[in-house]
């Protein structure tokens, strides 16, 4: 007797079954996950403002004044060299360094502040200064949720 030997495999049509169901489903998973990334960066971005926020307000302390614009974010981390120079620095800085925005661009500092007594901001996503993306001390509370305090 004679037995036929079958190949036990999966033919060309159930192997394009499966893949179509699962490009189905992570058409579907895959902008959630997105979505959770960006909203991710939008509040890393709102929580590096509020520590620069409090860096700047140990500054002011030490020194009755808030860096300007043109001594920038920069003399969180060494002495200013121009005016006005602060009397009170302390050697290790106020910061070990100064982080990028989740975009790779860098936080800004203006001095005075055309939203309040300073701005700090991110210009977004986008990169692009003014747009409605920026985040800043005056709008990081709309990404940090419950935890704004």
């Amino acid at each position: 007797m004679k037995y036929m030997s079958r190949s036990s495999g999966f033919t060309l049509i159930e192997v394009m079954v499966v893949l179509f169901i699962i490009g189905i489903m992570a058409a579907f998973v895959a902008p959630q996950i997105l979505g959770e990334s960006d909203n991710a960066r939008l509040q890393k971005a709102a929580i590096d403002i509020r520590q620069l926020e409090n860096a700047l307000q140990m500054y002011k302390l030490k020194n009755s004044r808030y860096p300007t614009t043109e001594q920038g974010l920069d003399a969180l981390v060494t002495a200013p060299t121009i005016e006005p120079i602060p009397r009170n620095y302390p050697p290790e800085g106020f910061l070990k360094r100064l982080q990028n925005d989740p975009w790779g661009n860098s936080y800004e500092l203006m001095s005075p502040g055309e939203m309040g007594t300073i701005d700090i901001y991110s210009n977004g996503p986008d990169g692009q200064p003014g747009t409605d993306d920026d985040i800043g001390n005056w709008n990081m509370h709309e990404y940090l949720g419950n935890s704004a305090g």
